[in-house]
């Protein structure tokens, strides 16, 4: 069982579940059977998502079931069948739209993305498209507004019913040829399905080429626009301004001036210089006052010869003396270059910072020459603050350097003192070791010398202690032995 829908731009074909949906199925054959759905609007595409269509109206709210033509406005929708469940699996599924209310009219969809999980539960499935796959692949990638409405109409011309199982029911009425579209129908206020659309139809090929040339213009302008930098897409260069190039780095502004005054009054000539270093860029504008002279000078200066350089000259498209507040509006070239002449000052700021030594810091070792010096500098910018009375904020800063410089002076006095201190601390303590060193050197050979002296004079009152013990007799013998 199976339909054919006649589109504006092909044929589909899509076969029915009717075992699994057979009520769904039902109303779909006999709405296609009564011509209901002829020359209805393909209303809603949404890229590889859905195509919604089966609306008479093509507003996406209308529509009616095939029950309404039998039993009145009672039965407009009829209540969705949900068991069995089958999923929006692939491309091509065919389902009843849901009115919010679990219910079905006479508006369906048509996937053209895979996996929807999302459409489950909510819209019936009753079909699929099993012919025309290269139809929705045209249908999906039509152009559309923000409401997903497409930009030329595609409808459904005509259906055809391959194969009707049911019954027709009392009461219904078909038709015995497709009827005529009224003019509400055709009138969808957007490009007609039968119309061509071809800009270049009837152009030569260097028309068409300039027209493409102006569209990449076009789009390249709203590009910078985007980015920031254009004023405005629509913005155009002014016609009395000459550009010129290839310029020798001698050429000055007087010499073109002079050179090209004669086609008539200039407002301005400037040599464009880099802003650095102030050399030349070798290029130049030119305004003139009126357009004609401008026109003049593009006539006859082209490939002249100045200052042995071939110059080219071309009409400016420049817009860069538009004032304007550049990428974001909130800045101009003005306010950059402030900017990167404040940085340069706290950079230059911030290297002295690194020059000076820290104030806090303790030193091994202070020269009386050095803190001279630093009194002589602090005392001479001293002396030269306060001739400058009218700045009161720079004598405040004056002041506190002053102030600051006088107490480094007494911390590298104090340091000076102290360490003076130490020194003769340490000096005396390393006499008195010294001296102390001595005592005892003289002290210990002092003390052997008596030792030895003592242990002398010990050894004779020993000897002559013995001589005394010995008898009176020997001795006696002794000494007259001595005599003899």
């Amino acid at each position: 069982m199976a339909v054919l829908l006649e589109t504006t731009v092909g044929d589909l074909v899509i076969d029915l579940y009717m075992e699994e949906r057979p009520r769904a199925c039902q109303n779909f054959l006999k709405l296609c059977k009564i011509k209901y759905y002829n020359y209805c609007l393909i209303h809603n595409v949404q890229r590889d998502f859905i195509i919604q269509t089966g609306d008479p109206l093509g507003t996406g709210r209308g529509g009616e079931s095939i029950f309404c033509k039998l039993y009145g406005d009672q039965a407009r929708f009829f209540e969705a069948e949900k068991v069995p469940r089958i999923k929006h699996k692939k491309k091509g599924t065919v389902s009843m739209v849901n009115n919010g209310n679990d219910q079905h009219g006479s508006q369906f969809l048509i996937t053209t993305g895979e996996n929807l999980d999302y459409l489950d539960g909510v819209h019936t499935v009753f079909g699929e498209v099993t012919e025309g796959m290269d139809v929705l692949k045209k249908i999906n990638e039509t152009f559309v507004d923000k409401e997903f409405v497409p930009y030329q109409d595609i409808r459904i011309n005509h259906t055809v019913i391959l194969d009707d199982p049911f019954d027709d029911p009392s009461g219904l009425i078909i038709p015995d040829c497709s009827p005529e579209p009224t003019k509400e129908q055709l009138d969808s206020g957007r490009i007609r399905a039968d119309e061509e659309i071809d800009d270049f139809k009837g152009k030569s090929v260097d028309e068409v080429e300039e027209i493409q040339a102006e569209k990449e213009a076009k789009t390249q302008a709203i590009l910078l626009e985007m980015v920031g930098d254009l004023p405005d897409a629509d913005i155009k260069p002014p016609e009395n301004v000459l550009f010129v190039c290839k310029l020798n780095p001698v050429t000055t502004d007087e010499d073109l001036e002079i050179i090209f005054s004669r086609f008539g009054p200039i407002k301005s000539c400037e040599v464009i210089r880099d802003w650095k270093t102030g050399e030349s860029l070798c290029y130049a504008f030119i305004e003139f006052e009126k357009e004609e002279d401008c026109e003049r000078a593009y006539f006859k200066m082209d490939n002249v010869l100045i200052d042995d350089r071939r110059i080219h000259v071309d009409f400016s498209q420049s817009v860069a003396k538009i004032k304007w507040r550049g990428k974001g509006g909130k800045y101009t070239k003005d306010d950059f270059k402030e900017y990167e002449k404040e940085h340069d000052k706290r950079s230059k700021l911030t290297l002295k910072e690194k020059v000076k030594p820290n104030q806090d810091a303790k030193y091994d070792l202070v020269l009386n020459e050095e803190i001279e010096e630093a009194r002589a500098s602090h005392l001479h910018s001293g002396k030269k603050h306060k001739k400058k009375k009218h700045r009161h904020s720079d004598d405040e800063e004056d002041d506190k350097t002053t102030k600051k410089s006088k107490d480094s002076d007494r911390r590298y006095e104090e340091e000076c003192c102290r360490e003076k201190r130490k020194s003769e601390k340490r000096e005396r303590h390393q006499s008195r070791s010294r001296s102390q060193s001595r005592d005892r050197d003289s002290h210990y050979s002092s003390s052997k010398s008596k030792d030895k002296y003592g242990g002398e004079l010990r050894e004779r009152e020993h000897d002559k202690k013995r001589e005394r013990s010995r008898s009176p007799k020997k001795s006696k013998d002794k000494e007259r032995s001595r005599y003899r």
